[in-house]
């Protein structure tokens, strides 16, 4: 198992498998907040579910839109575990925050360093804990 060092940008522990996007996707247009469906058609991971995976990607698309699609994932149990990033994005940072504040629980969101987030691929076992520590157990 390998331990990457990342930064918590919403601290919080999760467990899941990886689904690893190669471009950023928008949450406005490109994820259904009721179902947790990828529906853009353009986007590598379209048809997939986030819904209980760590959704690994480099950055959100879009404007201030992803926070309330994010919120609305949340509270539809629709969400993925957490989310892992490779800079700081105050728009999935806001969508975890508030709805931590709303319904009580939110999603880990945690940025890493380039080199570290292109170590995760698709089908790992992905643990984030607290203090943005990711352990990352390979895709047999």
């Amino acid at each position: 198992m390998e331990r990457l060092i990342g930064r918590p940008v919403v601290a919080g522990t999760a467990e899941g498998i990886a689904m690893v996007a190669q471009q950023p996707l928008s949450f406005w247009g490109g994820l259904d907040p009721a179902t947790g469906e990828v529906i853009d058609q353009r986007h590598h991971l379209s048809g997939n579910m986030v819904a209980g995976r760590v959704l690994v990607m480099p950055f959100s698309r879009g404007s201030s839109t992803t926070s309330s699609v994010l919120l609305e994932l949340i509270r539809g149990k629709k969400a993925p575990a957490a989310i892992v990033t490779s800079g700081v994005d105050p728009m999935l940072a806001l969508g975890s925050i508030v709805a931590a504040e709303l319904y009580g629980r939110s999603i880990p969101v945690v940025a890493l360093e380039e080199e570290q987030y292109s170590r995760i691929r698709e089908g790992d076992r992905v643990v984030v804990h607290p203090d943005g520590a990711v352990e990352v157990k390979a895709h047999e």
